[in-house]
């Protein structure tokens, strides 16, 4: 077990990572408009108009290298000697915002001993900020089953609580925390996994008899299901499905969680109402097919899902009140690499993406913004 979990999470990974040499699909296929019949000229200028549907965005901050703003210089050399920190090594895992504050996960590498920090949303200067570490140094050990070891997943609720997904070490089982970002960054550890795996991503559902958390495990056939009002986790089946990454929908009177499946493009649906009540056993109903699998799902208050691809140098986007429909959402040519974004929605009609691009100089990460009228649907309580 301790070797499936020394494993690098997701950086080792490529696009035929199943050793499958195949050939790159395009995502369009592009026909004369003269030999075009009235129908599939309509259909034309429909996928033209989901190609206006791009997001427009402005750089915010750019970096060549990210680093830590530690303490002290002390701090610095007790934590991390100068022969071992790579500032090349740290790359973004996850993004949540909430007011003046943006916040990421770091893939977890020796060289880079914290993996929870936060930016400020604008910078004053020229200067690109550096990475604060959160909510504090004291707060982060890596083998220490009482501190945060490896932040993955990042979500924040109505009331202003950051919830951190650590996958803990291989001593200590993976955990959940939550950060109360409206009061003084309070944290507290609110639950012990009772396993140590590769633990993903969640999406939390506010509702009024609590709140609970739905949590993937790296090609897991199933969704952990967290009741934070009766601290208890369980195991929810979807067997044959080996899911990765989630979203839920807007609507309470109808909500619904939207999975990938693993080594797939299928997107995946699942009533939550049973969830709730404890049900162990479920079997998702096929939605579609993106163009490509993707490792990371946002679905914001309107119902529209925004997928980011195994990679791929593209953002593609598709309101679920419709059939299933891929559209174009924000694509970066020359983009090459596995985990090109991370990106996340605020209370104030923002999409805020990180790109990171290896190859790029002198700007290797880049954070972007766009207002899309659209917020997560967690911004006002349910």
């Amino acid at each position: 077990m301790n070797d499936v979990h020394h494993v690098s999470r997701f950086t080792s990974r490529s696009p035929n990572h199943r050793g499958i040499q195949r050939e790159e699909e395009p995502r369009e296929k592009h026909v004369p408009v003269g030999s075009m019949t009235p129908f599939s000229i309509a259909i034309f200028l429909l996928g033209l108009s989901s190609l206006a549907t791009a997001a427009s965005f402005t750089q915010v901050i750019e970096w060549n290298e990210l680093d830590y703003e530690w303490p002290s210089e002390e701090s610095r050399a007790q934590t991390m000697p100068a022969a071992i920190f790579k500032p090349t090594k740290i790359k973004p895992f996850y993004m949540a915002v909430y007011g003046q504050r943006l916040f990421l996960s770091l893939f977890r590498d020796d060289s880079t001993p914290v993996t929870l920090v936060s930016l400020p949303t604008s910078s004053a200067n020229s200067e690109s900020p550096k990475l604060t570490l959160f909510p504090s140094l004291e707060k982060h050990g890596f083998g220490n089953c009482d501190k945060i070891e490896e932040a993955t997943g990042l979500q924040i609720d109505s009331v202003g609580r950051l919830w951190v997904l650590d996958q803990g070490s291989y001593d200590c089982a993976s955990k959940l925390w939550t950060i109360d970002l409206a009061n003084y960054d309070q944290t507290k550890l609110i639950h012990r996994f009772p396993f140590q795996n590769l633990i993903h991503e969640l999406v939390l559902d506010e509702t009024p008899n609590g709140t609970f958390a739905y949590i993937t495990q790296l090609a897991a056939q199933h969704v952990v299901v967290f009741s934070l009002q009766r601290n208890e986790s369980w195991i929810l089946d979807t067997p044959g499905k080996q899911l990765l990454s989630i979203a839920l929908s807007p609507k309470e009177e109808s909500r619904r969680l939207y999975v990938s499946n693993y080594h797939s493009s299928e997107l995946y649906t699942h009533s939550v109402v049973a969830v709730r009540d404890g049900t162990r056993t479920a079997n998702p109903e096929l939605v579609g097919n993106w163009t490509a699998e993707p490792y990371r799902m946002l679905m914001d208050n309107h119902g529209t899902v925004y997928a980011a691809f195994w990679g791929k140098n593209y953002i593609s986007s598709w309101n679920s009140s419709q059939p299933f429909h891929e559209q174009n959402f924000h694509e970066v040519a020359g983009l090459k690499n596995d985990w090109p974004f991370t990106f996340a929605l605020d209370q104030n009609g923002n999409f805020w993406l990180m790109v990171f691009d290896g190859k790029r100089t002198p700007s290797r990460y880049r954070l972007l913004k766009a207002a899309v009228e659209a917020t997560s649907f967690k911004a006002s309580p349910s």
